[in-house]
């Protein structure tokens, strides 16, 4: 059995098609050309036509997998990426927001979209998005109700210290979060992190006062004179400063 063209050759194909669009349509015609083929071609610097066709020519300009291929291309043209966009699953989405090869308006576009995706993502989805999402796409997901979606987005390198605590501070915040981030091996030993805990009234009292012991007077000070929180936890601020040595 006769094993079909590889990367390469294709590669080698549509370099000598170039910019000549009668060819590019003509080399996206032939019957030994499948999806993973193609998708796996793009991913090499190939000829601008390329890349507009694939994205005008049906069966490809059908599959979303395929423009996302198109969209993750250095070279496609900002507006023909922008437009692609609403077309794409969301995993490919995800993948424009964080690229470094991606423009940054198709980034923060990508990124806009997916945030809108989050309400009909299946569980499973959401749990895979918050291991790799990018910051503005973090913000919703540690608000999320399900503990293994905040879990994921808690160990995602992506997510930065000042977000986790603005996440923290919200009135809205969601008691998972708040669960989380006090059994988290990241995050639980990061200071700023624990004083946040202490000064969010949503705190379950006891997360809230096994924090208490490990702030420095200044925030002792802070929490005793915070309105709002439990008068159980604004004591424990005082009586830990008034023993401090």
């Amino acid at each position: 059995m006769r094993s079909g063209p590889s990367v390469d050759a294709l590669f080698a194909d549509v370099l000598r098609a170039g910019e000549h669009a009668p060819r590019v349509r003509e080399f996206l015609a032939r019957g030994d050309l499948d999806e993973a083929l193609l998708i796996a071609l793009l991913r090499h610097p190939v000829p601008m036509r390329l890349l507009e066709l694939v994205a005008a020519t049906a069966p490809w300009s059908e599959r979303p997998t395929v423009l996302g291929a198109v969209v993750l291309n250095p070279r496609t043209p900002r507006p023909l990426a922008l437009r692609l966009l609403p077309w794409l699953y969301w995993r490919d989405l995800a993948d424009a927001a964080a690229s470094p090869r991606v423009q940054a308006a198709v980034r923060v576009r990508a990124g806009a979209l997916l945030k809108e995706k989050l309400p009909d993502l299946r569980l499973g989805e959401r749990i895979a998005l918050s291991r790799l999402a990018t910051p503005p796409v973090l913000a919703p997901l540690l608000g999320d109700a399900d503990p293994k979606v905040v879990r994921g987005a808690l160990d995602n390198p992506r997510l930065r210290e000042e977000d986790l605590r603005l996440a923290l501070r919200d009135t809205r915040v969601a008691r998972a979060l708040l669960e989380e981030v006090a059994s988290s091996s990241r995050w639980r030993e990061v200071y700023g992190v624990r004083l946040e805990l202490v000064l969010q009234p949503a705190t379950p009292l006891p997360l809230a006062l096994a924090q208490v012991s490990s702030l420095v007077p200044r925030d002792l000070h802070r929490v005793a004179q915070t309105p709002g929180l439990r008068p159980l936890v604004r004591a424990a601020a005082r009586r830990v400063v008034e023993q401090w040595p």
